[in-house]
């Protein structure tokens, strides 16, 4: 197994470095501490893996092919095609120089995966073709050198001659330019090395023939000499240090949506299926004979960063390794079943092939083939993950249970790792566990992307969890925003996670890469183009974390934050989602039954306001219709943003489309609301959101359906935090919103190498903290503590030429078993200090 790694250090990632003295409690004047802070320093609380905090790492926003792959050339092997994006040609990213350029599928194909190639008719001129790159071009350092190689055949009997240049936009030579000869009317790789003469970002890569007759290519390939490890093939090497960087305990692969869509045969005749799951099989051997594939996010993937690659990084950054397999049952948005019990057995027996290339020895079949690839030492795996964020529990379920028990015949010693689907509560999310339980699954993996609130309020979400049941691997969680109070309310989360280290085992940020110009999804850890990466507000306090984990809880309590809940507030609202939905007779009535509000729409729909700015509203027939069947979140309001404890009564009619009805209250602004979502999700199940900042959260849900033509009479009450839903007269639900958005976590933890405690507080609010720390009495504190902070205005965001969040070093003087320490609005502060029995 690789050595995992855990520093001792703190990440001191500024040059700024303070002396700070800490307020002796018996040196305060008469004011008491806003805070307080009891550390049982002499006691010892769960013991904290070394796997606590990893990466997540999928192929999304460019993250492989333009990304951690280090190949300069997109497209290389001519391979795109609409399946992948509907803009694609197998010329995407290619311009022809002359002469005609085709891209070519037939029996002189490099090979039977490889299956497309450029083909060249040459009239004893010069022709070829310029590739663009990606971003703004091909980038390069002056004096550094770069690897080319391309494969070709030419019906030349004299040969053909190719020269390879390198220039940018402007016609600027960047490179020497390398000449080779191609002979025989037989697939051979040509390579060669040119040295940069300059700085670019935006250079193009040209391929010129000459002579006469066809000449063909494939795999035109520019690599940078300098990839990370200096590994061929291998990664580029700012993204992989940031990677480094972070520490990371392991490293979840390849996905993510990547893995769980699409069909789940083979890319083989007669079909060649252009979009597959991610199988491993694909991903292995020669990089020219490896399969293409489309990727779920809407681009081509080249498979050269593939298994063996990602074990290699693993191994090489001090992670353990854990692949995903798909399940046979496809999730984000597809929701499909493939019932083929040959297909599963197949899908099984790969299963069991991975873990032989990973831990096999070179006697066996898949362990000969790693030691082919360059690595007869095993690679030490042990855990192993099937399926991801599947909406059918049951059927997945089914499938993964036959996963698992074949792995745990063979390979006893791998940890199996179930899901639970892709939000943190619901009837998904339910049944999942239930099932999970029931089986004695060792670990479940959960993804939650909820709004900084969420995060504030579910500090605790892991107190309550059953010891006895399944660990918890939480492999995607993101509060939805690169600012710095997203990862403010982030890093209170992960004071929860830590403080419940014995239940939860792992934990992932998502997703880890974006290239600035190919974003599916956001928000992001580290940002990148072509030539520049840089670290968002969620990297840095990820980094801090990840590097100064501990080995072992300690008891710790702090007091909270007072007065912070307020009635629900708002006014309300109408709307619709891919629906057409008639709404009439809405009345608003305060708790003491006094009419706030009336419109039967008799006399038009004046006060009503659009604040959606979408949909098509009109009043027909005596009721308010929104009509625009492709329109989503139409949202009409009316009333008094200051209303609190009344009652919304509506009557709704579905005309026509996808879902049903949305019916809000509290209604603050376009971003801030609540709203009764019925027939949601394709009709599939109704619930209440809460709409935080645009982000929305889950408050309950059943699996109620709307019916077309059927008019519904609905009830909203709401009174302080509580909401009682009422659909025709009967209750269809109640939940109260109350749990507490505290700005003030804290979680201490040991290291053990060092003797030191790290007291880890998170201040998430315009306010200082003024804390009184009080060790107890059993321990000697040391008088000095070492501060790492992480600080700033709560919108602030970390750009290519602007990093405002980055940690800031300091020496904080009076340290006792009593102190007091008053922490930074909107600050991260981690203060390791000695403390010895």
């Amino acid at each position: 197994m690789p050595t995992l790694r855990r520093s001792p250090q703190l990440v001191l990632g500024a040059a700024v470095t303070a002396v700070l003295v800490a307020v002796p409690v018996s040196a305060r004047a008469q004011a008491p501490a806003d805070y307080t802070l009891r550390i049982d320093a002499a006691a010892a609380g769960p013991r904290i893996a070394d796997s606590m905090y990893g990466i997540f790492y999928e192929d999304i926003n460019r993250a492989a092919d333009g990304g951690l792959y280090a190949e300069l050339v997109q497209n290389r092997s001519f391979e795109y095609e609409p399946a992948d994006n509907a803009s694609y040609t197998g010329l995407t990213a290619w311009t022809p120089t002359g002469g005609t350029a085709r891209v070519v599928d037939d029996e002189g194909r490099l090979n039977e995966r490889n299956r497309r190639y450029l083909r060249l008719d040459l009239a004893g001129g010069a022709y070829g073709v310029t590739n663009a790159g990606y971003n703004s071009g091909i980038a390069v350092e002056k004096s550094e050198k770069y690897d080319f190689s391309v494969w070709a055949r030419t019906t030349d009997p004299a040969g053909t001659r190719l020269t390879v240049s390198l220039a940018d936009t402007a016609g600027v030579e960047l490179a020497r330019p390398l000449r080779v000869t191609v002979k025989g009317d037989k697939w051979v790789k040509y390579e060669g090395t040119v040295r940069a003469r300059q700085d670019s970002a935006s250079g193009r890569l040209a391929v010129t023939a000459s002579g006469s007759g066809t000449v063909r290519l494939d795999m035109v390939s520019l690599f940078p000499r300098d990839t990370f490890k200096h590994r061929p093939n291998g990664l580029r090497k700012d993204l992989a240090q940031k990677i480094v960087e972070l520490n990371p305990g392991f490293l979840r692969f390849p996905g993510g949506c990547v893995v769980n869509t699409g069909s789940h045969y083979g890319y083989e005749a007669p079909n060649y299926e252009r979009r597959r799951s991610y199988q491993w099989k694909d991903t292995i051997g020669p990089v020219e004979q490896r399969a293409t594939n489309a990727n779920f996010w809407g681009y081509n993937q080249s498979y050269g960063l593939g298994y063996f690659e990602y074990f290699q990084f693993a191994e090489d950054i001090g992670a353990m390794p854990v692949p995903v397999v798909p399940a046979l049952v496809t999730g984000c948005g597809q929701n499909q079943v493939t019932d083929d019990p040959d297909l599963l057995r197949r899908h099984i027996q790969d299963t069991l092939d991975l873990i032989e290339f990973a831990n096999g020895p070179v006697t066996s079949t898949w362990g000969a083939k790693r030691a082919e690839m360059g690595h007869p030492r095993p690679f030490g795996l042990t855990h192993i993950e099937v399926g991801n964020e599947e909406n059918l529990p049951d059927a997945f379920f089914e499938r993964f249970v036959q996963f698992r028990d074949a792995i745990n015949r063979r390979y006893p010693d791998i940890t199996v790792i179930s899901n639970s689907g892709p939000d943190d509560s619901g009837l998904t999310f339910d049944r999942a566990w239930q099932h999970n339980r029931q089986a004695g699954v060792a670990m479940v993996d959960e993804h939650y992307y909820n709004d900084p609130t969420w995060f504030l309020q579910n500090n605790d979400r892991y107190d309550t969890y059953d010891r006895n049941g399944p660990q918890v691997f939480l492999g995607e969680y993101a509060s939805r925003d690169n600012r710095f109070f997203n990862s403010l309310a982030e890093a209170a989360f992960m004071t929860g996670l830590e403080r419940n280290a014995d239940i939860v085992k792992m934990a992932s940020y998502a997703p880890l890469l974006a290239n600035t110009d190919y974003v599916q999804w956001r928000p992001d850890m580290i940002w990148f183009d072509n030539h520049r990466s840089w670290g968002s507000a969620n990297y840095e306090t990820q980094k801090l974390f990840m590097n100064n984990v501990g080995d072992q809880v300690v008891p710790s309590q702090a007091s909270g934050t007072p007065g912070l809940l307020e009635p629900i507030t708002g006014a309300v609202g109408l709307s619709t989602w891919r629906t057409s939905a008639a709404y009439d007779d809405v009345t608003v009535t305060s708790a003491d039954g006094d009419t706030l509000f009336t419109d039967d729409f008799s006399a038009g729909a004046s006060r009503w306001t659009n604040i959606a700015g979408r949909g098509t509203w009109a009043v027909e027939d005596g009721a308010y219709v929104q009509q625009d069947t492709a329109a989503e979140n139409t949202m009409v309001s009316a009333g008094d943003p200051a209303w609190r404890n009344y009652d919304l009564h509506v009557k709704a009619t579905k005309r026509a489309g996808d879902e049903g009805f949305l019916v809000a209250f509290g209604v603050r602004d376009t971003g801030n609301f609540y709203w009764w979502n019925l027939g949601g999700w394709n009709n599939t199940r109704s619930a209440v959101e809460r709409g935080t900042d645009g982000a929305k959260q889950s408050m309950i849900e059943d699996a109620t359906r709307i019916e077309t033509g059927r008019q519904y009479d609905l009830r909203v009450e709401v009174r302080g935090r509580k909401v009682t839903l009422y659909l025709d007269g009967q209750v269809w639900g109640s939940f109260t919103d109350d749990a507490v958005a505290e700005p003030f976590r804290q979680v201490v933890t040991r290291d053990r190498a060092t003797g030191e405690l790290i007291v880890k507080v998170v201040n998430a609010q315009a306010t200082p903290a003024r804390t009184e720390i009080n060790l107890g009495d059993d321990v000697r504190v040391g008088p000095r503590a070492r501060l790492t902070t992480l600080s700033g205005e709560p919108d602030a965001v970390n750009t290519t030429d602007a990093q405002p969040i980055r940690p800031v070093r300091s020496t904080l003087h009076g340290v006792g078993n009593e102190f007091t320490h008053t922490f930074p609005p909107y600050s991260i502060t981690f203060m390791r200090l000695k403390a010895r029995r």
